[in-house]
């Protein structure tokens, strides 16, 4: 039996890994994240399944090791949070690459309609049964350049999805797609000719704050920005002084740089300590959703499944055919 310790666990993953629940896979759900402190519940585990917020620093790892964990898997695509060049040579990651595309490229697009036809605030206005359309004049997406930063699956689909809309795609990514049928121009041309921004891109060293104080000056005056990637991509700061100098038309994003202290929590009923996000969440043109881009029973159902595959194969001939691992990148 294969024993896996499911850190910072929500009503809504346990019914697909519970289906993976049998004679050789036994998943315990723990609601807490993986942190130093919470690394003590994994021993005896022999693998943790993590999330995009649980903590796997060279400590932690030193301490799953020691309780001996032998394999990290991941339940999402993102990596950045696990230090894989402590964990080189010691124990194996694994991931799941690509749970639903469609599912963030669809998010991302929703988001944009939301914002741009005001339809989040018609919603709150004929709640109150007023049918006025003051304030919420949009624009046509048709004929409109957006400009795609990254891509891979999730950016080739959003781009499909903006090209149905008849709007003009460049893209930027320093890893071209091979044969793709949309142009690549530089990152300098993103900002400068892009009408709307989406960011479908990993976080490195290279993109941390790619949107920054510099690259926004460069933007069209009014852009968009769309973020269903990861949040330190974006500078928050540098954003919300964007907002306000009316240098960025709007902002839709799913992910922030901070968000590990507030997101997949409810804090409805507390003070928001963290003025920025306060801040980005007031502003009108603004709409932030927390980290939910990924959530259909769709996606739900590959994670799972992917997951299990992956943990059954390493264990059982040593294999990981998603492994992400420090040497690669």
């Amino acid at each position: 039996m294969i024993h896996v310790a499911v850190f910072d666990t929500k009503s809504y993953d346990r019914p697909g890994f519970e289906s993976f629940n049998g004679k050789d896979l036994s998943f315990k759900f723990f609601e807490s994240r993986l942190t130093e402190d919470t690394a003590v519940l994994t021993k005896g585990f022999d693998a943790v399944c993590v999330f995009v917020n649980d903590d796997v620093s060279a400590k932690v790892i030193d301490m799953l090791i020691d309780n001996g964990v032998k394999l990290i898997a991941l339940r999402c695509a993102g990596f950045n949070n696990v230090d894989l060049k402590h964990a080189l040579g010691k124990i194996r990651v694994v991931r799941v690459p690509a749970y639903s595309p469609y599912a963030v490229a669809e998010h991302t697009m929703a988001l944009l309609l939301t914002s741009l036809r005001r339809i989040h605030k018609a919603f709150i206005r004929t709640r109150d049964f007023n049918f006025t359309l003051d304030g919420l004049t949009g624009f046509d997406l048709h004929g409109k350049t957006v400009g795609v930063i990254g891509t891979g699956k999730i950016g080739r689909i959003f781009i499909g999805i903006c090209r149905g809309f008849g709007m003009n795609v460049i893209a930027y990514d320093p890893y071209p797609f091979q044969d793709a049928d949309f142009p690549y121009v530089p990152l300098e041309d993103i900002f400068a000719k892009s009408d709307i921004i989406s960011l479908h891109c990993p976080l490195t060293a290279e993109t941390e704050h790619i949107i920054n104080e510099k690259s926004i000056a460069a933007m069209k005056k009014g852009v968009f920005i769309l973020n269903t990637s990861r949040g330190g991509l974006i500078d928050s700061e540098a954003l919300l002084e964007g907002i306000k100098t009316r240098q960025v038309g709007a902002a839709c994003l799913d992910v922030y740089e901070e968000e590990s202290d507030f997101f997949f929590q409810d804090y409805s009923g507390h003070i928001m300590s963290d003025d920025v996000l306060a801040r980005l969440i007031s502003m009108p043109n603004v709409i932030v959703t927390s980290h939910q881009a990924f959530l259909t029973s769709d996606a739900l159902a590959n994670i799972a499944q992917t997951t299990a595959e992956n943990i059954r194969t390493f264990f059982e001939n040593g294999e990981a055919p998603n492994e992400v691992c420090y040497l690669c990148q």
